[in-house]
């Protein structure tokens, strides 16, 4: 049973500058009727790009609203909230390895800020559909589970893909600090009665990304393809992911919301599942083939909190919903390949101007107090 609702949607999305945010902002203003308000501080690399292409798609319909705020500013965060209706707590700190140069600004990143997102919720009074996004890295580097190196990549001995019955195992600071925040998330659900669902992500990959070599691989490797760079693998290029097309991951958000009967309160692996599995050394070879290029690659040791193989098993979110993925990820490199030549002009290893500012102008645009 779905739930259309007449209320006219009003969404903020925490982080709705970056990757994921803004991809979810542009289906809004494109494809809804939906206000959408976009909570960001700005500090990631391409928001200004991503800010412009939202300005694009609002238009003259005044449907955009700009925050810049943090989600560690508890006042800033509550106030945001109070007209929302719909509430996507997308900001976090998304590296391992800052987590561990770093651990304090990945807590009160990841684990105040998503308390103050889900007080923010609380607190309006409205109820609102809150999604908030973890990691696969909440089920650590599964030691246990025995795993064979099989032609180009590893394989499980006894299982093809995790499930949400997988035990937690944080491991990592990261994996803490997302691990804490989603069961946050669950328990304001049981407590509060606030209707919101976690995602457990694997690897996410799209237009709209800048991938380096901390965060967002595919479009790292993809991009460093086409500027001829010179790339480290951390291991022996064996590690496998699942890869899930960022369109798709929009489209199981709205399936999740479009079925509150059965989602609230629910705990989902979102992922492509076994058959958008790949390897590292896997990936090469297909934007090897996609873009004619050889890529160049050294190794290194292995990084701490590193998974040798994880793959979704998406099967309870499509068992709730009907969801599933529908691009493969060779497509998903199409996508970025064309977003890449499409905006040339911020790639070809120009340093991407960190000014917000021209971003913002025709947006309903204010700052935090």
């Amino acid at each position: 049973m779905e739930n259309t609702g007449s209320e006219k949607r009003a969404v903020l999305i925490f982080g709705g500058a970056g990757f994921i945010g803004a991809n979810l902002a542009r289906h809004l203003l494109l494809e809804t009727d939906a206000s959408v308000h976009v909570f960001d501080n700005l500090s990631r690399r391409g928001v200004q790009h991503n800010l412009e292409l939202l300005k694009k798609a609002a238009g003259r319909s005044g449907r955009l609203r700009v925050t810049v705020g943090d989600v560690r500013d508890a006042a800033a965060v509550e106030r945001a909230c109070k007209d929302a209706n719909e509430i996507y707590q997308l900001a976090a700190q998304v590296a391992v390895t800052t987590a561990i140069n770093d651990p304090r600004c990945d807590f009160e990143t990841n684990v105040n800020g998503t308390f103050n997102v889900l007080e923010g919720a609380r607190l309006s009074g409205n109820r609102p559909f809150l999604l908030f996004t973890s990691t696969n890295k909440v089920y650590g580097e599964m030691a246990e589970e025995p795993v064979q190196l099989n032609g180009s990549r590893y394989e499980y001995v006894n299982r093809t893909s995790i499930s949400e019955d997988q035990p937690l195992d944080f491991h990592s600071p990261y994996g803490c600090s997302k691990g804490a925040a989603d069961q946050y998330v669950r328990e304001y659900s049981r407590t509060y009665g606030l209707p919101a669902v976690v995602f457990r992500m694997s690897c996410i990959a799209g237009e709209m990304q800048f991938g380096n070599e901390d965060q967002g691989w595919v479009a790292h490797f993809l991009y460093s393809a086409l500027r001829r760079d010179r790339l480290v693998i951390y291991g022996d290029g064996h590690q496998v992911r699942d890869v899930l097309y960022v369109g798709d991951l929009v489209h199981a958000i709205e399936r999740v919301r479009g079925s509150l009967i059965v989602t609230a309160g629910q705990i989902y692996n979102i992922g492509g599942g076994s058959g958008n599995a790949i390897s590292l050394v896997e990936l090469i070879e297909e934007i090897e083939f996609l873009t004619g290029q050889r890529i160049h690659y050294s190794t290194s040791c292995r990084r701490p909190g590193d998974q040798l193989i994880y793959v979704s098993d998406y099967s309870k979110v499509a068992s709730h919903t009907g969801w599933k993925p529908r691009e493969s990820v060779r497509q998903t490199l199409a996508a970025i390949y064309k977003f890449w030549e499409t905006h040339r002009d911020i790639f070809g290893g120009k340093r991407i101007d960190r000014k917000t500012e021209p971003a913002l102008q025709g947006a309903l645009v204010e700052r935090a107090a």
